[in-house]
């Protein structure tokens, strides 16, 4: 089950609240925010970041890459503890009623990446070829995802410099015409936005958002090694509760707890 990351939300909405709050706090307060606005320095920065991003990019990619920033706002129900009790329930049935008993059990899984690997194994496959293949593809999984991390990454790195590069054509302009010196605060102002949009684009959008991902990659890949660890154990024919005492090692010491807590209510 999926469901809203509020703490995604709230972190861009506090962005926003920080930012309006520094630019009211000056002298000009909440009427100062239309000095922050230049249509100019939004083409200059957002597009051209864009436009840097989309060379560096095949088109596919791009898309791909501009859609991911919806992955920071979902989050999964399924944790770590859910998972291995799904892995102890197969061996469970496994261990009373074989291994082909398996393939009416992982009906009710939705995870393909663990669906995959219980009908390698009903199927008989050479447990040495089962890691494989399941280790291949957890390869593939997380190179996609870097694919998409790495995305936003050069939305970061690119951000500032495209900011930068309007500054300096706000400079170039202003120092054509240093006649008008009561023009020239001003016009050092509009040029200096460009940089602030660029800053803002690293800083509150793209390096959290590549930031997120990462996390969630990471969350991910462990959760799929736990699968395939428990599927051999499984395939092994070893005992619930080792397999059990063994998963839990890829928990951290408070989801241990948690986890022989639960076990003691059931009890």
């Amino acid at each position: 089950m999926t469901f809203l990351d509020l703490a995604s939300l709230i972190g861009i909405i506090a962005g926003v609240v920080v930012f309006v709050f520094g630019v009211a706090s000056g002298d000009y307060g909440f009427a100062g925010l239309h000095y922050f606005f230049d249509v100019p320095s939004v083409i200059i920065t957002i597009f051209g970041t864009l436009s840097s991003v989309f060379t560096s990019n095949t088109i596919p990619d791009f898309l791909s890459g501009l859609k991911s920033i919806s992955l920071i706002f979902k989050s999964t129900s399924d944790d770590a503890k859910q998972i291995i009790r799904s892995i102890l329930d197969l061996s469970n049935v496994a261990r009373k009623e074989g291994l082909l008993a398996l393939e009416e059990a992982s009906n009710g899984l939705e995870d393909p990446f663990l669906k995959k690997g219980v009908g390698l194994i009903v199927d008989g496959t050479d447990p040495d070829l089962v890691r494989s293949i399941l280790e291949t593809e957890l390869v593939y999984i997380e190179s996609r995802h870097k694919k998409t991390i790495g995305f936003w990454e050069t939305v970061a790195a690119l951000g500032p410099a495209w900011g930068m590069i309007g500054t300096l054509i706000g400079l170039i302009l202003m120092l054509q015409n240093l006649a008008d010196t009561s023009s020239i605060g001003p016009n050092m102002a509009i040029a200096l936005i460009t940089t602030l949009y660029g800053s803002l684009i690293a800083n509150w959008i793209a390096t959290p958002v590549a930031n997120k991902l990462g996390a969630i990659n990471a969350k991910e890949i462990s959760m799929k090694e736990v699968m395939i660890e428990g599927l051999l154990s499984i395939q092994a024919g070893e005992n619930p509760r080792l397999i059990e005492e063994k998963l839990k090692s890829f928990l951290s010491p408070s989801l241990r707890a948690s986890m022989d807590e639960d076990a003691g209510g059931e009890a």
